[in-house]
């Protein structure tokens, strides 16, 4: 094992063991199970559509489409590439809190996917009213929290995490990056000529 390696398995042993509290470990396995997180995830898409209107139309597939390159890459290309095995597999002692398939570690699709989202939020409500900043802060937080209770629960070390950060915010921004380019050089080009013709 490498100087990065032992030095991420000893950050995992630490917010794995140290930070353990009871109410922490009913809080953390909530948090990182999937079927909790698509209601979560239907009250954002709620929001985006009772703020931005018909505008949700392209923000919410903005989204999906930000996700899909995030989890493809981080599950798809990543794990399969590296084959890092998980801390639960890999170490003794850990404190493993939810049921673990033996799929491989890095990265994490978990802290990729809601980066992926929170960064794209970002970009579209901060500017926003009081509301807007105040639910922008909350999916930060949340999509902050769900990628520490992949440590927390023993499935991924912080390592692995930071992986899923970094591709989900290169995914938010090749997505943005490819609407604004299509908005700017698409949308504006033909409306200015409709407009010159008339």
């Amino acid at each position: 094992m490498g100087g990065l390696e032992q030095a991420d398995a000893r950050l995992f042993q630490l917010l794995n063991h140290s930070l353990a509290t009871p109410a922490l470990d009913d809080l953390m396995p909530f948090l990182t199970s999937p079927k909790h997180s698509v209601h979560i995830l239907v009250l954002l898409a709620l929001f985006i559509l009772v703020r931005k209107g018909k505008d949700a139309l392209f923000v919410i597939p903005l989204l999906l489409f930000a996700v899909g390159i995030a989890d493809y890459t981080a599950s798809g290309i990543m794990k399969s590439l590296f084959h890092r095995v998980r801390p639960c597999f890999a170490l003794e002692g850990v404190r493993l809190l939810v049921d673990q398939s033996h799929s491989w570690s890095f990265a994490s699709s978990h802290a990729a996917n809601l980066t992926a989202i929170a960064s794209l939020v970002w970009l579209f409500f901060w500017r926003g009213e009081t509301v807007d900043k105040v639910f922008t802060v909350m999916v930060i937080a949340y999509a902050s929290m769900v990628a520490f209770s992949r440590i927390y629960v023993g499935v991924h070390y912080p390592g692995d995490v930071l992986g899923g950060v970094v591709i989900g915010l290169a995914s938010a921004a090749v997505i943005y990056t490819a609407f604004a380019w299509i908005v700017k050089n698409v949308v504006h080009r033909r409306v200015m000529q409709r407009e010159g013709s008339e």
